[in-house]
């Protein structure tokens, strides 16, 4: 019931606040206020107001919110609970995140083997070698540069 109220009388101040723009000659804002003014009342009369407010004060429907957060919960300390004995099983094997496939590539098992080398392959050079590979790289781009003069 005091909902509805407060709706009545916000709409009410509403409607006299677009009367007083309609007097000042500004029709656009004083039919847009209007516009507002009136969606308090549609609710009240529609019976959105009275379910919301019989939502909010139930203590049934709050016990419900409670479940559902006790629920959320619990699925997230079991999936933390699951990640940590994964991360301390590959900590044990010493073999750190596992492919999906034998022969996966560095950015399918993630972060922490994009540093490995994998099986097949060689080490990555150091030092003037990949200076050299970066200069190969840029030697493309400066080409370009030079076939449109700048």
């Amino acid at each position: 019931m005091l909902a509805e109220t407060i709706c009545a009388a916000v709409s009410a101040a509403g409607l006299g606040v677009a009367a007083v723009a309609a007097y000042r000659k500004r029709f656009l804002a004083a039919a847009r206020i209007a516009g507002y003014a009136l969606v308090p009342l549609g609710l009240v009369l529609t019976g959105v107001v009275e379910w919301a407010a019989g939502t909010v004060f139930s203590p049934t429907a709050w016990v419900g919110v409670g479940l559902l957060g006790a629920a959320w919960g619990l699925f997230l300390a079991t999936r933390a609970v699951e990640r940590r004995r994964l991360a301390r099983a590959s900590a044990a094997d010493g073999s750190g995140p596992r492919a999906a496939a034998p022969s996966a590539s560095a950015p399918a098992l993630g972060g922490a083997a994009r540093g490995a080398v994998q099986p097949g392959s060689s080490p990555k050079p150091k030092g003037k070698q990949s200076a050299a590979g970066a200069d190969d790289d840029f030697s493309d781009i400066e080409a370009i540069l030079k076939k449109h003069g700048i």
